[in-house]
């Protein structure tokens, strides 16, 4: 691709070897760092990326020049088409010397569209700006097979988490504001704050409907309530203890992990005045793409379905015990507002030209960690019969690839035809018990010379989610990415390893290195698989079992844990939970990905263990019940030596110079 000319040369400079040619990108034999790539590379106006998915004028909502909102108008449209194949990127559990999942998710959807002549859509989650500026930096793809602009990626995009930030930020004000008033006001004069008189009369706003519903009411006009009926309306009695409901940043600030709210003088008179010393509570924020109004826009599958899942958030209970949602507290419609826009998928494109739909980053640990359910709805109808579809799950195969199935799946209505699951020689090492490797450290060097033994007792880890994979009924093909200190000694063992456990191909891919072209093979294998029609796709477990059951399903199958065991607090959540109706929910277990155990140093496949629940949650909005298996922090710290030391803006041009 032709591009910025000043990039252009500076790679070809670095380059030390040949320039290597092809179908749509010029490739350096030593390959620049990611952000030169994608400067060098020449954007198509977003329009012309829409004209290829064959998207109508008043389907694309303009973000500059080179992204879009796509309309869910598309969707109704195309209604009747044939959906296209359906394929999930996966992986091995990750380890700190990187597998490439984001990078082979594009570069194999660049294989189908620019070297197979397929109509391919990417769909992607959107990063958040914590790890960007953190020590993980972005997650566009990496070397010819990225997404850009990389730039406009891993920051801002088109707002959504930004108006996640502000959404659950209003709900958090709004909650702590209506303790205050309840704490200083009567019954009766919160009814009449919350019902005013105007021009003589009084009503209920719908919100206020939604919690009349709720309580059995029938009655709509706030004059017919009896002093009980309004007592019952005006006053949720929040116990302050309960409160699950954080706010938020998009930011790794580990000073963030512990705050006291209402410090203020108003709010330290009225604790003082009426006795209320629960109101200046100690609290703490949590990183923006863990809020569960990130989870709800990626499980929705409209915007009245959005707006009825953030009605249903609950964010604590009453003295009564009674769950307090965004209902009652009557933001959950404002929620809405600030979330419209959001519910439509983002449009960018690969290097080489094939649309990428950016939507949703929920948290892979406690959330399902899988993009938007509307940009996968609306990508299969696009590319349509004989068409392909590429998403990606979130950390390895155990978590993502089985939350894709229990929780997406479910909300979606959608089954896959294939996964891809992507494994290194080098990973695989490490699951074989090769030293552990820490960031900022120099690599071991047993990782970057040939051990066949090493990678030999690490292909248990791959094998194991092949297995997992069969659990689900779908058909396996294993990307084994090739690094340049490789061995093709080494890469046949884990293809014969791979075949040798059931997945139907196992190909080694070169895409980081050669784009596309580098996917070929592999996009050849995942055609003949999707073509077979071998999937019988099921779910692990039935709605109507119970959590425990579920549970113990996923952990026994999935992770091969002898059992569970569950604390007091784990016991007594579960038992309110099933009470208040929320048994029939799939379950989202939150524990470490770095081993299919809950001990992340625990590498390979490892056996004799048993699961331990400390403590179950529950995402009402969202839809799921998550269980928590040993600690887990929501609010990232910075490092030391964080990505932000090597940023910067080129005053000359404007151009970002240091994003990875």
């Amino acid at each position: 691709m032709p591009g910025n000319p000043r990039a252009a040369k500076k790679a070809k400079k670095e380059a030390d070897g040949p320039v290597i040619h092809n179908k749509s990108l010029e490739l350096l034999a030593k390959v620049p760092a990611d952000i030169e790539i994608a400067q060098a590379a020449t954007c198509l106006p977003i329009t012309q990326i829409g004209k290829t998915l064959q998207l109508k004028d008043d389907e694309l909502e303009m973000y500059g020049k080179l992204k879009a909102k796509v309309s869910l108008k598309a969707r109704e449209r195309l209604k009747d088409k044939p959906n296209g194949y359906y394929v999930c990127v996966a992986g091995i559990n990750p380890t700190p010397l990187g597998e490439g999942k984001s990078t082979t998710t594009i570069g194999l959807c660049q294989a189908l569209g620019a070297h197979l002549n397929k109509k391919v859509v990417a769909c992607v989650r959107q990063p958040s700006q914590g790890p960007t500026f953190g020590i993980k930096g972005g997650a566009a793809g990496g070397g010819y097979s990225q997404v850009i602009p990389m730039e406009d990626f891993n920051l801002h995009l088109t707002g959504d988490i930004h108006a996640i930030t502000a959404s659950n930020n209003l709900l958090a004000a709004a909650l702590d504001t209506r303790i205050l008033h309840e704490a200083s006001q009567t019954d009766e004069a919160l009814f009449d704050r919350l019902c005013p008189e105007k021009d003589g009369k009084r009503f209920f706003s719908p919100v206020m409907v939604r919690r009349l519903e709720k309580l059995g009411i029938t009655k709509r006009n706030p004059s017919d309530l009896t002093p009980e009926e309004r007592s019952q309306f005006a006053r949720l009695d929040i116990d302050v203890s309960t409160i699950t409901w954080n706010r938020v940043t998009d930011l790794n600030d580990r000073a963030l992990r512990g705050v006291k709210v209402n410090q203020g003088p108003e709010e330290s008179r009225i604790s003082s005045q009426y006795n209320a010393g629960f109101l200046q509570r100690t609290t703490q924020f949590d990183i923006s793409v863990a809020s569960e109004i990130m989870a709800v826009l990626a499980l929705a599958t409209s915007l009245s379905d959005m707006r009825d899942r953030l009605g249903r958030m609950v964010v604590g209970y009453s003295k009564q015990g009674a769950p307090v949602t965004a209902d009652d507290l009557g933001v959950s419609g404002a929620l809405a507002v600030l979330m419209k826009d959001a519910i439509n998928p983002n449009l960018m494109q690969s290097l080489e030209g094939q649309p990428v739909l950016v939507h949703a980053g929920p948290f892979a640990n406690i959330a399902h960690g899988n993009s938007s359910v509307v940009a996968d709805q609306v990508a299969l109808k696009l590319v349509g019969k004989d068409g392909y579809v590429v998403t990606e799950a979130g950390f390895g195969a155990d978590i993502g690839f089985e939350k894709f199935c229990n929780i997406k799946c479910r909300a979606s209505g959608l089954s896959p035809d294939c996964v891809v699951i992507v494994c290194t020689a080098r990973a695989l090492k490490m699951h074989g018990g090769g030293p552990p490797v820490k960031a900022g450290t120099p690599i071991p060097e047993v990782y970057e010379r040939e051990d066949l033994d090493l990678v030999t007792k690490g292909c248990c880890n791959v094998v194991k989610h092949i297995q997992n994979a069969a659990a689900f009924g779908v058909p396996v093909v294993v990307a084994v990415n090739r690094r340049w200190h490789d061995t093709q000694a080494e890469l046949d063992i884990v293809v014969k390893a791979c075949k040798d456990a059931g997945a139907a191909e196992a190909v080694i891919a070169n895409h980081w290195a050669e784009g596309g072209y580098g996917a070929k093979g592999l996009g050849e294998a995942v055609e003949r698989v999707c073509a077979e029609g071998k999937s019988d796709f099921k779910f692990l477990y039935e709605d109507s079992m119970t959590i425990k059951e579920k549970i113990e399903k996923v952990a026994k199958t999935v992770y091969g844990a002898d059992g569970v065991d569950y604390s007091e607090q784990a016991d007594i959540q579960i038992r309110r939970y099933e009470s208040l109706g929320y048994g029939t929910l799939p379950i989202c277990v939150a524990k470490t990905h770095l081993s299919l155990s809950s001990d992340p140093t625990k590498k390979g496949v490892p056996t004799g263990f048993r699961l331990p629940v400390r403590e179950v949650r529950a995402s009402v909005g969202a839809g799921f019940v998550y269980p928590l298996i040993g600690t887990m922090s929501t609010m990232p710290g910075l490092s030391t030596r964080p990505c932000f030391y090597d940023m910067d803006v080129d005053p000359e041009t404007g151009g970002v110079i240091g994003l990875s």
